[in-house]
């Protein structure tokens, strides 16, 4: 036998064992948290973990491989020490902006309890998810009037996430300011460039001067330190409550339906859910070069009874003119007939990916 074969082969015995044997530790993990819960002891104990370390590094013959079974001891332990926070606090959401954004309130209102994590940027939020830090992120992928959110969808179709679920939160945005300011005293609004546009109309009418911030959390914050009666933020209720601004105005945007669509976003794919709502499908792929490659793949879709919601073209970032697709489907694609269906989409696709099937449209809290 082919000695890359039989290595495999031997490689894929052992992680079986090792996926079993994760569980049972797992379950030992949980039992562990459930003790530290009733006995209000610390989830992180530094001097347990190294003597751990010591102890059971002693246990592997090869020196060459001790270091890396450091790695792995240190990689295992904190796998673990996430588990249990989850277990005694709740998921850990990241999401980007500060306390307040609507982001954040998302997060808030689609799980009972969490700990919502806040990152600089959407990017940093994402990687918090690939790498460990946190269970899931909360991101915006679409706003009703501006349209959809570029930089998430690129990182969905060339990154390792899956969509877990999508939500709708309605977005009103109001007028605030520190305490005791009147519209009149106002010169100039800042908040995200999106909430600026969709007030567009408002702020033309007194007049306002703008300055764009990366969000309405952030702006709000900035209004609240300033403590300057001429500047004032868009954002949300919550928000002013947080920051102690005064809303002048509630509303203020042109339009009364302004909702931003929420994803999910989780290092692994969904399992079937029970709550309300009907099934929703994410495809992301490219084409071949050829013509008729995008006609055929819509055809195919369509044979398979799949309605398409929509269906959305992003230039690739690394290769010039190029384009990938984003596709939203009613319908279940995690079953036999998806899964054929997808065999019969490869041959017009480079890449192809289903990001996940999920319960849509998912009631908020």
């Amino acid at each position: 036998m082919d000695k890359l074969i039989q290595a495999r082969e031997t490689i894929g015995t052992i992680d079986k064992e090792i996926a079993a044997l994760f569980e049972k530790r797992m379950d030992a993990v949980r039992l562990i948290s459930e003790y530290k819960t009733e006995h209000g002891l610390p989830i992180y104990d530094a001097a347990r973990e190294d003597a751990l370390i010591e102890k059971n590094t002693a246990l592997i013959q090869d020196e060459e491989l001790r270091p890396y079974y450091v790695d792995f001891l240190r990689s295992t332990m904190r796998v673990s020490r996430n588990f249990q926070a989850k277990l005694s606090e709740g998921m850990r959401v990241a999401f980007s902006g500060v306390e307040g954004a609507f982001a954040s309130i998302a997060a808030g209102k689609i799980f009972n309890r969490c700990v919502r994590v806040p990152h600089p940027d959407f990017r940093s939020a994402y990687r918090a998810v690939v790498e460990g830090e946190c269970d899931c992120a909360v991101l915006p992928i679409e706003n009703s009037t501006a349209g959809e959110v570029g930089q998430v969808m690129d990182m969905m179709f060339s990154g390792p996430l899956f969509v877990s679920g999508i939500y709708d939160l309605p977005i009103i945005h109001n007028l605030m300011a520190i305490p005791g300011t009147k519209i009149s005293d106002i010169k100039e609004v800042i908040s995200h460039p999106q909430a600026l546009s969709q007030c567009s109309e408002y702020i033309r009418k007194h007049g306002f001067k703008t300055s764009e911030f990366e969000n309405t959390a952030r702006a709000a914050k900035f209004v609240s330190e300033q403590k300057n009666s001429s500047l004032a933020a868009i954002a949300s209720d919550e928000t002013a409550k947080l920051y102690g601004l005064e809303i002048l105005e509630k509303g203020i945007n042109e339009r009364n339906i302004n909702t931003t669509r929420f994803a999910v976003l989780t290092r692994t794919a969904p399992v079937h859910e029970t709550h309300k709502g009907g099934k929703h499908s994410i495809l992301m792929f490219t084409v071949r070069n050829e013509a008729g490659a995008l006609a055929q793949v819509v055809n195919i879709i369509g044979k398979y009874d799949y309605n398409m919601r929509c269906l959305r073209s992003r230039p690739m970032k690394e290769l010039l003119w190029q384009y990938y697709f984003y596709a939203e489907a009613e319908g279940d694609l995690d079953n036999e007939k998806g899964h054929q269906m997808m065999k019969e989409l490869e041959p017009f696709c480079d890449r192809l990916r289903m990001l996940g099937s999920f319960r849509y449209p998912a009631e908020l809290k």
